[in-house]
């Protein structure tokens, strides 16, 4: 898969494609849905299947300042999912306030037809474009006769009552309710980082963890978790992570750290998949180190009881 920074980036011999359009947050299974479907109309078209994304998302250019948004993946989690699914080219467009006044006219004649020849357009049925969100599907259908490409609505998936969408996916993830979410995302959910150095608290209390570097994203989970960690052997290594702002140090920053079970390894610099299995407990704010170091050791072994009843 090529991924292509920005749309200066777009070179000649990309002009030609069959193309889907959003933020992909999570690459769930509605998403997938629509990639298998472009995926069909690529073989048809005989022309690579791409995918346009945004950094920042959408909703995070416009959130009012120190309003924390959350995600599912980050940029590089999201772009192995794509590759994954068979995506030949992604688009990764720099969404800034210029890129936002861009006319819903000008975002199909110049972008979609001059610099990118699409001849098959997968969207979602509440896709809209433009400056203010001016165009919609009615436009993009009498655009398709205008400049001779194809438009194909996907409509929204859902797993039994819950519509499958980032949002649902979100919600499930802060109530704690991962079963939910690996059903709608179609994956266990995972956050993927560089492990950094922090302030070695840990290690002082006896539990060393990596510290897993989250490039400030925010992820919709909270608390303590049972979790496998991928990307240091062939097998995965079963561990406990707190994910969140660790109120008793006052640290006030949204953090990932991941304890490893009879485990001593120079982890820094190693980039690790962290799968969150089960919920133990939200965080909590304790008194002392001594009671906080007593608590961890409960959660180590309340997370080995839980592997060892579902081995």
């Amino acid at each position: 898969m090529h991924l292509i920074r920005g749309i200066h980036n777009i070179k000649k011999h990309h002009h030609g494609c069959v193309l889907t359009i959003g933020n992909f947050d999570g690459v769930h299974k509605g998403h997938q849905t629509l990639l298998v479907k472009l995926r069909q109309e690529a073989l048809k078209y005989k022309l690579p299947m791409m995918v346009m994304l945004f950094e920042p998302q959408t909703i995070e250019l416009f959130a009012k300042k120190n309003t924390p948004i959350t995600r599912l993946t980050s940029l590089r989690e999201k772009l192995r999912y794509l590759s994954e699914a068979g995506v030949d080219n992604v688009l990764c467009a720099r969404f800034n306030y210029d890129f936002a006044k861009m006319s819903a006219n000008c975002f199909i004649s110049e972008l979609l037809v001059s610099k990118l020849g699409v001849k098959y357009l997968a969207i979602g049925s509440d896709f809209r474009f433009g400056s203010g969100g001016q165009g919609n599907i009615s436009l993009l259908k009498k655009a398709g006769n205008k400049y001779n490409f194809n438009v194909t609505i996907v409509k929204t998936l859902h797993d039994g009552m819950t519509r499958i969408s980032s949002t649902s996916i979100r919600y499930a993830l802060t109530t704690g309710n991962l079963k939910l979410a690996e059903s709608l995302l179609g994956h266990p959910f995972i956050i993927s980082g560089k492990v950094i150095h922090g302030n070695s608290l840990g290690k002082v209390l006896g539990f060393p963890t990596a510290n897993v570097n989250l490039n400030r994203k925010i992820y919709p989970i909270n608390g303590i978790y049972v979790v496998k960690v991928y990307g240091l052997s062939l097998k995965p290594m079963f561990g406990v992570a707190n994910i969140g702002t660790r109120p008793t140090l006052k640290d006030y920053y949204y953090q990932l750290e991941v304890h490893l079970f009879d485990i001593k390894l120079n982890l820094y610099g190693k980039r690790i998949d962290v799968m969150l299995i089960h919920k133990l407990r939200d965080e909590k704010c304790f008194i002392s180190l001594e009671d906080l170091k007593k608590q961890i050791a409960k959660d180590i072994i309340a997370a080995k009881k839980f592997f060892s009843l579902t081995s």
